[in-house]
C-alpha cells in the first residue's frame, strides 16, 4: 500500500463502517472508528461488537488486543477518511444527508493536504459532490476536486459497500468494488487503497456513476422482489400455491423468479430505490411502482391475519377479540440477523400489537425488543412453547424450520 496511506478514520461504525474498520486492521492498517454512538465505541474498545455479524466478533477481538483498530467519538487526524454513516429518507422519500454532513463538518477540522475522503454511505446521485461542497465549505484554505480538478489538496471518492448481511466479512473481500472518484486521480488513489484487501476486481468510474451503480442495484433486487410479492396476492385470489408456481415456473433454463414475502426490508433495498425516484419522478415509473408494492405488502399480510381471525372467532363462539393470542415468527429484515432495519416483518408485528391484539414474537437473533414498540408485544424464544390461535411466520429463520404447528393456524408468508 502506498506509505501515505498509514493511518484510516472511519466514521460510523454500523453494520458497513465497522467490518470496513476491522478489515483494513487485520490487513496491517491503523484504524480510528468514529461514531456518535458511546456505548458502541466503548464495546469495540473492549474487543467486542455492538452488532450481529458472523465472525466479526472475533475479528475485532483480535485487531484491537494488537492495536490497529481502536474507536472514539470525534474524528482524528489521518491519511484517509471513510464515511460510513446512515442515508434515511424523510417523510416525502426525499434524501435526508444530515449525517453526512455531520460527519463532513466533524472530519474538516483535521484535514490535510494530500487527504482522501470517501464517501461509502449508499447516497443519491450527486451526494459525494455535495459532500465535497460541505467540506470545502468548513476549510477554505484547501483545494477540492470541484475547484481544481486534478490538482486538488484533497482528494474525493464514492465507493459504496455491495455486501450481503451475515456474509459481509467474506463479501468485502471477495466481491468487486465500484470506485467513483471526482476525478481519475481521486478514482485512482481510492483503488489503490481498496486493493489492501480487495480480492475481487477494483473498477474505477466517476462518482456519479458509482452512485448511480449502488442505486442502480438495489432497485433491480426491488423490482424483481416486488414481482414475487404481487404474483403471490394474485395467486392468493387465485387459490393457487404460488410457492409451488414458482418452483416450476423456474424450471424454464431463462427464469429466476425471487421469493415473496412480507415486504422489503434493510437499509438498503426499502430505501435506494426512492432516491432514484426523488431525482427523476417522471421517468422512474418501474421503480416508483415497484416501491409501492413492495410497500403495501405488510397491510396485505395484516389483512390475512384478520380473516384467520375471523375464521378462529366464528369457530369459537364464546371468545372475543381480546382472547386472540397471535404469535409472530421473525423480527428482522432477512433470515438469521439481527437488523430490525426497515423490518416489513417488525411493522407487521407492532400493527398488529396496536390493533389490541396479544403479540408474541419470536426473534431469536435479539434480546430486546425496540422500546419504539407497542408495550402489548411479548419476546419470547424459539425453543419456548408458543400458544397461539394464529401463527404468522414472517421471516425464514433456521431455528424456524423444525416448527410443528397445525397447519390451520398457519399463515405462513415467506414460504418455510
Amino acid at each position: 500500500m502506498n506509505n501515505q496511506f498509514q493511518h484510516i478514520c472511519v466514521i460510523g461504525l454500523g453494520y458497513i463502517g465497522l467490518p470496513t474498520a476491522a478489515t483494513f486492521a487485520a490487513h496491517g492498517v491503523k484504524v480510528t472508528g468514529v461514531d456518535v454512538n458511546q456505548h458502541a465505541v466503548d464495546m469495540i474498545n473492549q474487543g467486542k461488537v455492538h452488532i450481529v455479524e458472523p465472525d466479526l466478533d472475533a475479528l475485532v477481538r483480535d485487531v484491537v488486543a494488537q492495536k490497529k483498530l481502536s474507536a472514539q467519538v470525534i474524528p482524528t487526524e489521518a491519511e484517509i477518511y471513510i464515511v460510513a454513516v446512515p442515508t434515511p429518507f424523510k417523510e416525502n422519500y426525499q434524501p435526508d444527508l444530515k449525517y453526512i454532513e455531520a460527519a463532513s463538518k466533524a472530519l474538516a477540522p483535521f484535514l490535510k493536504k494530500g487527504n482522501l475522503v470517501i464517501l461509502e454511505s449508499t447516497s443519491p446521485v450527486g451526494a459525494t459532490e455535495q459532500m465535497a461542497a460541505w467540506l470545502s465549505e468548513a476549510r477554505p484554505d484547501l483545494t477540492f476536486p470541484q475547484q481544481a480538478a486534478e490538482d486538488a489538496d484533497i482528494l474525493v471518492a464514492h465507493c459504496p459497500e455491495r455486501v450481503l448481511p451475515g456474509k459481509v466479512l467474506q463479501e468485502l473481500i471477495s466481491n468487486d468494488r465500484i470506485i467513483g472518484g471526482m476525478t481519475p486521480r481521486c478514482s485512482k488513489a481510492a483503488c489503490e487503497l481498496y486493493k489492501t484487501f480487495v480480492k475481487g476486481e477494483c473498477i474505477e468510474t466517476n462518482a456519479r456513476t458509482a452512485e448511480m451503480c449502488k442505486l442502480t442495484e438495489n432497485s433491480f433486487r426491488d423490482v424483481n422482489i416486488a414481482f414475487a410479492n404481487e404474483l403471490s396476492i394474485i395467486c392468493d385470489k387465485l387459490n393457487i400455491n404460488v410457492w409451488e408456481l414458482i418452483q416450476l415456473a423456474n424450471r424454464h433454463p431463462r427464469v429466476n423468479i425471487l421469493q415473496p414475502g412480507p415486504g422489503v426490508g434493510g437499509h438498503c433495498i426499502a430505501v435506494d430505490p426512492w432516491f432514484i425516484v426523488a431525482k427523476t419522478p417522471e421517468q422512474a415509473r418501474l421503480i416508483r411502482t415497484a416501491r409501492e408494492v413492495n410497500d403495501s405488502k405488510p397491510e396485505w399480510v395484516i389483512d390475512q391475519v384478520k380473516i384467520k381471525i375471523a375464521e378462529f372467532l366464528q369457530a369459537n363462539p364464546e371468545k372475543t377479540i381480546k382472547d386472540v393470542t397471535v404469535a409472530c415468527y421473525g423480527l428482522a429484515f432477512k433470515p438469521d440477523i439481527d437488523d430490525l432495519r426497515e423490518s416489513p416483518a417488525l411493522e407487521i408485528t407492532n400493527k398488529l400489537a396496536e390493533q389490541g391484539l396479544n403479540v408474541l414474537a419470536i426473534e431469536p437473533n435479539i434480546q430486546n425488543l425496540p422500546a419504539s414498540l407497542c408495550k402489548h408485544i411479548q419476546l419470547l424464544s424459539a425453543n419456548q412453547s408458543i400458544e397461539a390461535d394464529v401463527h404468522l411466520i414472517l421471516v425464514k429463520h433456521k431455528e424456524f424450520k423444525s416448527l410443528n404447528i397445525n397447519s390451520d393456524k398457519v399463515i405462513n408468508i415467506c414460504g418455510l
